[in-house]
């Protein structure tokens, strides 16, 4: 969580706070003053040896215990002192302030330059929106208490409310941050199945030169993903130049109910070309030891699928069989009849496509 990773670089520059409570308890106020600046100083001095940079936030606290706690000596008047981690903490409540309620986002800029190379989703980025206003409103309430403690409580009690509660605060809300966001993960997985393709077909996943370089399952390739994947086409006619065109069954997901290329059907994963037409022709139309002659392949995009459709033509008529519940009506159509449909929702938009092409070479 993001959020910790930034407590994670706030929380060492109150150290010298709680060290000044420790001395100021056995020596007193200038002793403790001493020994917490020593403190500070050391900090910013391991920080540079170990990582070459000053951390800016310990080097801020340090400059104010400087400032607060040399007015504290001058006027002999703890009271500026014990409001430096006030101030401390005023400052963190307006950078995520800012932050949540602003456009200028300097908490997400911060995580983005500490944390290189780690992206948010949708989800996780409104996630971290509540997270950040959540500890903005947690900051400011602890923050009016320890002005108030400083004003009109002990020393102890004020010693507790700005060191000690700060981090009691913050565990708290962490830990049921954790448990919340536990039992929702539970909960989701619990009522969201995983989707299994262990029983689907699977199709090869190719560049539009045909290279294969990938596999999906049927049902993935057909979700708008744009998967392109390979398809078979044929064009079955008779002597007098008439296309053979099927039925789609009104049960089907792709233009239910129109009339379609003769034999149309995917490439299984790890089928050859030749096999996946013989097999989709057989299937179809009962058509067996037919010839045809490959046209040529082309992208086919539609809302929920992209192909890259290999199509053929074969003049072997005579065979065509319709025997299965996959075709349940074909007739010939002559290309007069078609022409006169084109654009009526007669026939799907891939063979109005293809059929141009058979004309632009002189066939049907």
């Amino acid at each position: 969580m993001k959020q910790a990773e930034l407590l994670k670089k706030l929380l060492p520059g109150f150290i010298p706070l709680f060290v000044f409570i420790l001395a100021d308890e056995y020596w007193g106020m200038k002793v403790g003053i001493a020994v917490a600046l020593l403190i500070g100083l050391g900090e910013m001095g391991f920080t540079w040896i170990r990582e070459k940079r000053l951390d800016r936030f310990v080097l801020l606290d340090t400059a104010l215990l400087v400032a607060l706690s040399g007015i504290s000596i001058l006027l002999e008047n703890e009271i500026f002192f014990k409001l430096k981690p006030a101030l401390i903490e005023l400052i963190l409540c307006s950078i995520l302030g800012v932050s949540v309620y602003s456009p200028v986002d300097i908490i997400g800029s911060m995580t983005r330059k500490y944390m290189k190379g780690i992206e948010m989703n949708q989800a996780q980025e409104k996630l971290f929106k509540r997270n950040l206003r959540n500890l903005f409103y947690i900051v400011l309430a602890h923050n009016a208490l320890v002005f108030y403690s400083a004003f009109y409580m002990s020393k102890e009690a004020w010693a507790f409310i700005s060191g000690g509660l700060f981090y009691i605060l913050f565990i708290l809300y962490f830990v049921f941050e954790y448990f919340k966001n536990k039992n929702s993960a539970g909960k989701i997985q619990n009522e969201t199945p995983i989707p299994s393709y262990e029983n689907e077909e699977w199709l090869p996943v190719v560049e539009e030169n045909g290279r294969i370089i990938g596999k999906a399952p049927r049902s993935l390739c057909h979700r708008g993903e744009k998967i392109l994947h390979p398809v078979v086409h044929l064009h079955v006619l008779n002597s007098n130049g008439h296309i053979f065109l099927q039925k789609r069954p009104m049960d089907k997901l792709v233009q239910p109910g129109k009339w379609d290329t003769s034999v149309g059907g995917h490439i299984s994963f790890g089928e050859d070309l030749e096999t996946a037409l013989r097999r989709e022709a057989f299937e179809e139309i009962g058509l067996e030891n037919f010839s045809a002659k490959p046209l040529g392949n082309y992208r086919w995009d539609s809302e929920i699928e992209s192909e890259l459709v290999y199509y053929f033509i074969s003049y072997d008529f005579h065979k065509i069989r319709l025997h299965s519940e996959e075709v349940k009506e074909g007739k010939f159509w002559s290309p007069n009849q078609i022409e006169k449909q084109l654009g009526n929702g007669v026939f799907t938009p891939n063979f109005e496509h293809e059929f141009q092409l058979l004309k632009n070479r002189k066939i049907g």
